[in-house]
């Protein structure tokens, strides 16, 4: 293979070489909310919220059954299976079928994998073996530290898996190998994944009724102690139960903030280790591994308790949920979305919350504010941090990608934190984002469903994107309780 491009800023660039190649401070806030009150929770702990849309009675039934067939199709269109060639990725050897994000991935992308069981299309035959495959790439007990500076810790979980099984650590390049990793995507691999790995787990468990892969010997260690293992990598803020970026032991928190420079604790990561710790939390329950679940729930009691007053500062931000406490402190509407999903707000802070969302899409009628034909942006029109860029540091252009391009991802999440408040407002994203679904169907001819786009559809990349169905067809017809 030929040395990487240190260039490289993302996977979405690494996609465009890929294409070619194939073709030829924790902020304290005074006055919060108390922490939230202990509610009722449903079976992977998350609070019930069947009062929501979990039955979807006031959706067109007819647009959800577009949206499930739209997925199905796109799912096969992401299958690769053993000794089939995907453009740019070569044969895939891995001897089983792997399900890539769509478009022009050629690679398995763990958080795009877990993303896509949401749907509940697919089945545990194909959920294990790909479970299997994670948990055989993942590091071992010994820190890796690469010629590229970068250093894998023990257990960590690869950001993706390459079509002959050879294991990537990092964003941004297709090398297994020393160079993989470092500037500009800090020395450790994104946090993520190592909950995105649980995540899997938990699906296979809910689709199978049974935890007996948990036992199951994997390089000689347990399913059940690798996820674990992997749990327990990222580095967190022991008082707190964040995950933390420092300058010296920077990663990315989630892979959809990427290209985005975060420094501090990460929020949207954070919320995944919660639900990760809950997951796990349930798992251990089944399996009788009660000291476990009583270390998880006491984890997830302690991210809870600090999730408001790390990173909500209403005077600033209002209802919005910051991305990171020290570098990229702006107003992250998905960390928002998400933590609404999973109902990890106390009640006056969910409320206002809800309202900043609702009066943010309200005020972008005209000119949008967060939402774009059905699609969410990463930073609120009006919080962004200069003219140039939505973030403090960023490595995509202003207006591009993760910087101010719309992603059709989170739609779910947004159609479901509006819904208790203004069930008009929330049908009518829904309906812009089924709308643009229609209009650019690839079975049509089309690209969509796309990974983002800009205003007018400017810029639009990677057709046929499957966490931009999938996940949101996971919360809109409540196949799942907790989305991820």
């Amino acid at each position: 293979m030929a040395k990487v491009d240190r260039t490289l800023a993302s996977r979405r660039v690494f996609l465009q070489r890929c294409t070619l190649a194939a073709a030829a401070a924790v902020i304290p806030v005074a006055q919060l909310d108390a922490a939230p009150a202990p509610r009722s929770l449903d079976s992977s702990g998350t609070r019930d919220r069947s009062h929501l849309i979990r039955e979807s009675t006031w959706l067109n039934p007819e647009s959800l059954q577009f949206l499930e067939q739209m997925t199905r199709e796109t799912l096969e269109k992401a299958r690769v299976r053993p000794g089939e060639i995907k453009p740019g990725g070569g044969v895939n050897t891995t001897g089983i079928t792997l399900i890539t994000p769509g478009g022009n991935y050629p690679a398995f992308w763990i958080r795009d994998y877990a993303m896509a069981l949401e749907s509940g299309l697919a089945g545990p035959d194909e959920m294990l073996p790909q479970l299997r495959l994670i948990a055989r790439s993942q590091n071992g007990e010994t820190e890796r530290r690469l010629g590229s500076g970068a250093i894998i810790p023990p257990f960590a979980i690869p950001d993706h898996i390459r079509m002959d099984g050879g294991a990537v650590f990092y964003p941004g390049t297709y090398s297994a190998g020393e160079d993989q990793g470092a500037d500009p995507w800090g020395p450790l691999p994104p946090a993520d994944d190592h909950f995105y790995f649980i995540q899997v787990a938990y699906h296979l468990w809910k689709a199978t009724k049974s935890v007996t892969f948990l036992s199951e010997d994997i390089g000689g260690r347990s399913m059940l102690d690798r996820l674990c293992a992997a749990f327990r990598s990222p580095e967190t803020d022991v008082a707190t139960g964040a995950v933390i970026s420092t300058r010296e032991r920077r990663a990315v928190g989630f892979g959809f903030q990427d290209t985005i420079y975060l420094l501090g604790s990460m929020c949207f990561a954070t919320l995944l280790r919660w639900q990760a710790a809950r997951r796990l939390e349930e798992m251990a329950r089944e399996a009788a591994k009660q000291t476990l679940a009583a270390e998880m729930d006491a984890e997830a009691r302690r991210i809870q308790d600090h999730v408001q007053p790390t990173f909500m500062d209403p005077q600033a931000v209002g209802g919005w949920l910051r991305a990171a406490t020290v570098v990229g402190r702006q107003p992250d509407i998905w960390a928002t979305l998400f933590a609404l999903r999973l109902g990890l707000l106390s009640p006056p802070a969910d409320r206002r919350a809800r309202e900043t969302v609702a009066d943010a899409i309200r005020r972008g009628q005209q000119d949008p504010v967060i939402e774009y034909r059905g699609a969410v942006r990463h930073v609120p029109v009006g919080f962004d941090y200069s003219a140039q860029s939505a973030w403090e540091r960023c490595a995509a252009g202003g207006g591009t990608y993760q910087n101010g391009a719309y992603w059709h991802t989170p739609t779910g999440w947004l159609i479901e934190a509006l819904s208790p408040i203004d069930p008009d407002l929330a049908q009518a994203v829904f309906d812009r984002y089924i709308a643009n679904l229609r209009s650019e169907d690839f079975r049509k001819g089309g690209g969509a469903p796309w990974e983002c786009f800009g205003i007018g559809g400017r810029g639009a990349q990677n057709p046929v994107y499957l966490a931009s169905v999938a996940l949101p067809l996971g919360s809109l017809r409540g196949e799942n309780s907790a989305q991820a």
